[in-house]
């Protein structure tokens, strides 16, 4: 089988505090993994590794085949352009409007003409639901909306892999679940393979095909909903049945 993302007995530490301890797991295509711990248990640097911001000290990590972890800068950029990275505050500059926040990777990765980027940008906005808002700032738009703009930003190259971090934070219910609808929407049609780490139980039980539970640096259960809520470990068993978490 196919694993656009594989970890191989990666460790990670910051000082006399390690934060990952040989964590391995695989996510295979069109699948989605959400990577569920409490705060400060390693999720947003596990995330940031698959894209080469944080190298591991130990192990491997494997993006659609290429070992990351002793590529030269030119080639891990060049790695980076296959995934997509939606921020956990969406990370949108505030100082240009939506449409170039969107073009921006576009403008920086291509070739396109001005006219084919103008296009791609409104039809990334129509797919999250955002068609004819180019010309706004950041400012003038919602939470929600800001993290939509920032999902557009994010699949502006098409890329066959996305990670994203906390999409859920500061959503209200119902945005969060428009959100959820989205991603599920990009499994199913266009087989995106996703990693995205949340505290959220109900968004990781409706998109996820796997979750994984991070405690204490180590990866302490991996499965579906349902495994975990049967799992040998009481603390994954607890913190699936912390429905409310965020």
């Amino acid at each position: 089988m196919d694993h656009p993302i594989r970890f191989e007995t990666v460790t990670k530490s910051f000082g006399s505090l390690t934060v990952l301890k040989e964590v391995t797991f695989e996510v295979p295509r069109g699948k989605v993994l959400c990577v569920l711990g409490r705060s400060g248990t390693g999720k947003s640097v596990l995330i940031k590794q698959i894209v080469g911001l944080i190298p591991p000290d130990s192990g491997r990590i494997y993006v659609q085949n290429e070992e990351i972890t002793s590529l030269p800068p030119r080639k891990l950029a060049a790695v980076r352009k296959r995934m997509g990275f939606l921020f956990q505050y969406s990370a949108l500059f505030d100082s240009i409007s939506v449409g170039e926040n969107v073009a921006f990777p576009l403008r920086r990765h291509t070739t396109l003409s001005r006219e084919e980027i103008r296009d791609k940008v409104s039809r990334k906005l129509r797919r999250v639901g955002l068609e004819g808002i180019q010309n706004k700032m950041p400012s003038e738009i919602s939470g929600g909306m800001r993290k939509r703009v920032g999902l557009a930003r994010a699949l502006a190259l098409d890329p066959p892999i996305l990670l994203a971090d906390e999409p859920s934070s500061g959503l209200d219910p119902v945005t969060s679940r428009e959100i959820d609808t989205l991603f599920l929407d990009l499994k199913h049609h266009e087989e995106t393979t996703m990693v995205i780490v949340t505290h959220h139980i109900p968004s990781a039980r409706r998109i996820g095909d796997e979750l994984a539970v991070l405690h204490e640096g180590r990866m302490l259960a991996r499965g579906s909903a349902a495994e975990l809520e049967e799992s040998e470990h009481e603390i994954v068993r607890e913190f699936m049945r912390s429905e409310g978490a965020i």
